[in-house]
């Protein structure tokens, strides 16, 4: 696309906007980088968190999960001395022998709005404001979901045998290899905001985070994946720096990719981001890189501390690179 095509014929002088998929530590990774690329970016965050003090406020009063919501915008907490300690007050969790025990503070406060306001969106866009947060986040979707995984070698005694695992947190903790994922209930209604934010986002980024469990998830709910395969916007998968027990046990860097394209046959992607270090042997990788139509950009990524992260000085670099090519070439 040209930059006389800008999207809603905005003007090119203008940040990017970018919308950020995923969940958890991966998403906070991207959007703890991301914030310091642009002014405009949101997170569309999965809602299937079953786990810990998200599981445990999902059931007993029937909301979203706010876990993976609470962390994208701690995330987007500036530098300053305000969102240091606004992203230590959302993190912080209880410690007791009583039913506070575990649950985070974060947790309390969006699910106290959306019980106040009666919509999960709006408590976001408060919680936000209170933060001072530097985006915005959306679910993906308007009603709590459950992944369902097909599993092998559930049973080491048989390792091609397939097993149907449900629950996030059993899927992402799964001894077998997860070979595709699905959503109850099937085809969940889409946000509506997050909907319109991919319609008219420059750039949407894929990962890093769980593949499963928080990437391929955007996929699965039918409106938002038509946004995500027709949008003008480009896409942008970010890899990461090592598989993952249960989930992604085994795989090489063009697997992500090859999992990308059975869950979404008709998604094409942009550019690709990998570290550097993780890709041996890049022609494989290239070569389904090419097939889906983009490039492969490879960069230092890794904090260098032996731990499977981001360095988010060196995210910050790479993205902002890519991104600065904002409507093509």
């Amino acid at each position: 696309m040209s930059k006389s095509t800008a999207p809603d014929g905005d003007d090119a002088s203008r940040p990017p906007r970018v919308v950020a998929l995923g969940g958890g530590h991966g998403l906070y990774a991207s959007l703890s980088a991301l914030r310091r690329v642009t002014t405009d970016v949101t997170a569309i965050v999965t809602v299937a968190d079953d786990g810990g003090s998200s599981g445990r406020l999902r059931e007993e009063l029937g909301v979203l999960p706010p876990g993976d919501l609470r962390m994208a915008l701690a995330a987007l907490c500036g530098d300053d001395e305000w969102g240091h300690t606004w992203t230590q007050v959302l993190q912080h969790r209880f410690r007791s022998e009583g039913d506070l025990h575990g649950h985070a503070v974060g947790n309390l406060l969006i699910v106290a709005l959306w019980e106040l306001l009666g919509d999960s969106v709006a408590g976001l866009d408060w919680v936000g404001q209170l933060l001072g947060a530097h985006g915005r986040v959306l679910p993906m979707s308007s009603v709590p979901l459950e992944i369902s995984a097909e599993v092998a070698g559930v049973d080491p005694a048989r390792p091609e045998e397939l097993t149907t695992v449900r629950g996030q947190v059993a899927c992402a903790s799964t001894s077998g290899r997860v070979r595709s994922v699905s959503l109850v209930p099937e085809g969940p209604p889409a946000s509506p905001q997050a909907v319109k934010a991919v319609r008219e986002a420059d750039w949407v980024v894929f990962g890093p985070g769980s593949w499963f469990t928080s990437v391929l998830p955007h996929l699965l709910v039918p409106e938002l994946a038509h946004a995500l395969v027709t949008t003008r916007a480009k896409r942008l998968v970010v890899l990461n720096l090592s598989p993952q027990k249960g989930e992604t046990d085994g795989f090489r860097p063009e697997t992500y990719l090859e999992v990308l394209r059975e869950h979404a046959p008709k998604l094409g992607v942009d550019v690709v981001l990998a570290d550097v270090a993780m890709v041996e042997e890049p022609a494989p990788l290239m070569s389904i890189v090419d097939e889906l139509g983009g490039r492969l950009e490879l960069a230092d990524l890794s904090r260098g501390d032996g731990t499977p992260r981001h360095d988010t000085d060196k995210l910050v670099t790479a993205l902002e690179d890519i991104l600065r090519d904002r409507y093509g070439d």
